[in-house]
């Protein structure tokens, strides 16, 4: 598989978020991230670890199946209910922007990279449980905005963990578009139908069939085994592997990742 350094996580308080938002120093604890991918699950050597689908965390990263219903429901109408309750008309205006930036609204484009934005900016706004715990816990008014149920918008994670996650999935989505890191998760061979939907799994939407295979066909990573597999359902597929010359050769490219169109744009 394929392992690099993610961060080194090192704000105050992060380990203790309560403590910070009272104004109480703390020790600083340091956390170095990895992030690792590989072709199938590795075996599970503790008995409190587990494999979970990034999307439990956040539902609303997730457009495969068209707008998320919790994106339209409930976080933005939260986030407008948020802007519009800033002290003074500047304020307003940058909480609306930001929401737009984050969000890919007036006309900015969901850009799926912007991962860790969203979630700190739902946190700033009490939108995600993280913040009415921390703030509670700190013996201090919860933040504005609606309460919502726990868990009811994406699964919370202990201390700063979320925002840990969030970064490592903004870091993977961007890197797909300059490093051919999407075939350490492939397996010895693969259709292209694998390999579109693996890359949708990550970006979090779903592309244009024909267009992706003739990117991919055209990118040089892939060559054809000669080979077909009748797993798919429908008529014999081609399997495919890597072409590990070409992915030598071109080692600074990543693939064309399309940019996600929201309804109305």
């Amino acid at each position: 598989g394929y392992v690099e350094q993610l961060y080194t996580f090192g704000d105050k308080g992060r380990e203790a978020p309560a403590a910070a938002l009272a104004g109480g120093k703390g020790e600083r604890v340091v956390s170095v991230g990895y992030l690792a991918l590989a072709p199938s699950p590795a075996e599970l050597l503790t008995a409190d670890a587990l494999w979970a689908d990034w999307y439990s965390y956040f539902p609303w990263e997730d457009w495969r199946g068209g707008e998320p219903p919790i994106l339209r429901d409930r976080i933005m109408p939260a986030l407008d209910i948020w802007a519009r309750r800033g002290k003074t008309a500047d304020v307003r205006e940058a909480r609306k922007m930001r929401v737009n930036l984050s969000f890919g609204c007036g006309g900015f484009g969901w850009e799926e990279e912007r991962t860790l934005d969203r979630y700190e900016l739902m946190y700033e706004a009490g939108i995600v449980i993280e913040a009415w715990r921390d703030r509670e816990t700190a013996g201090l008014e919860p933040p504005q905005g609606d309460i919502p149920g726990k868990g009811d918008v994406g699964v919370p994670m202990i201390s700063d963990h979320r925002r840990i996650l969030a970064t490592a999935i903004g870091r993977l989505r961007g890197k797909l578009k300059y490093r051919p890191v999407i075939f350490e998760m492939m397996g010895t061979s693969f259709t292209l139908l694998q390999l579109q939907r693996t890359v949708e799994a990550i970006v979090g939407f779903e592309f244009h069939k024909q267009n992706f295979r003739r990117s991919v066909e055209k990118s040089g990573f892939v060559e054809p085994t000669g080979e077909s597999t009748g797993e798919t359902g429908g008529r014999p597929a081609a399997l495919f592997r890597v072409d590990r010359a070409g992915l030598k050769d071109r080692a600074a490219a990543g693939l064309a990742i399309p940019r996600l169109r929201r309804p109305g744009d």
